[in-house]
Formats: C-alpha cells, structure tokens, sequence
C-alpha cells in the first residue's frame, strides 16, 4: 500500500518538477530580443532599454507576463510578448538569468536603514 501511495504520490508531483524553464530552449527563443537588448543582453541600442543579462530568473518572468497581459505598457515590448507561451516566457528568463550581466545589485540589507 506504501508503495502504491509513494508511486501515486510521484506521478502526480513529476509535472510541476519541470516546471521551470530550460535556458538551452531559451536562448534560441531570446534571438529577436537581441535586435534591442544587444547580441550579449548587456550592450542595448538605446540608454533607456535594460540590460537583460544576469537579472533574475522570477523578475524577467514576471516582467514578460506583465507586456503580455498589458499590465506593463510598452508598445514594442507588449508586440514581442504577444506570442509568448508561458513555457517560452520561462524558458527565456532561465537563458537570459543565466548569462554573466553588467547589473549591479544592491542588498536590501543596505537599502533598509
């Protein structure tokens, strides 16, 4: 009965272990965005457009769902993510969360006094 309970068990959570993105998929994916954000995601065509290289995993999925959904507002972003899936916009977030950026991250420890 254990075994049965453990097998049921591991069927049912298998599909949310993968449910991240695979950044090998992602970069094949992040092609056009290189066409703004710079072929390294560090070097973008204007001052005003982000470096995407090194940023988190969870803010770039969330920042994509956002142009997609119309939460966040910009015309070209909101064209570019109109045709994302969900599993593109994770994918795409793994690959770019992945590469060595230019950003500089502040703890909050230093931000809080």
């Amino acid at each position: 009965m254990k075994t049965v309970l453990l097998v049921a068990l591991l069927a049912f959570a298998s599909p949310f272990a993968h449910a991240g993105g695979n950044a090998e998929t992602g970069a094949h994916k992040a092609k056009p965005c290189a066409a703004c954000h710079g072929a390294d995601f560090n070097t973008p065509i204007t001052p005003d457009t982000p470096l995407l290289a090194g940023q988190y995993e969870d803010y770039l999925t969330r920042a994509l769902a956002d142009y997609k959904s119309g939460a966040r507002k910009n015309p070209v972003m909101a064209g570019q993510a109109a045709a994302l899936s969900a599993q593109d916009i994770r994918d795409i977030a793994a690959y770019l969360s992945g590469l060595s950026g230019k950003l500089k991250v502040i703890p909050l420890h230093r931000l809080v006094r």
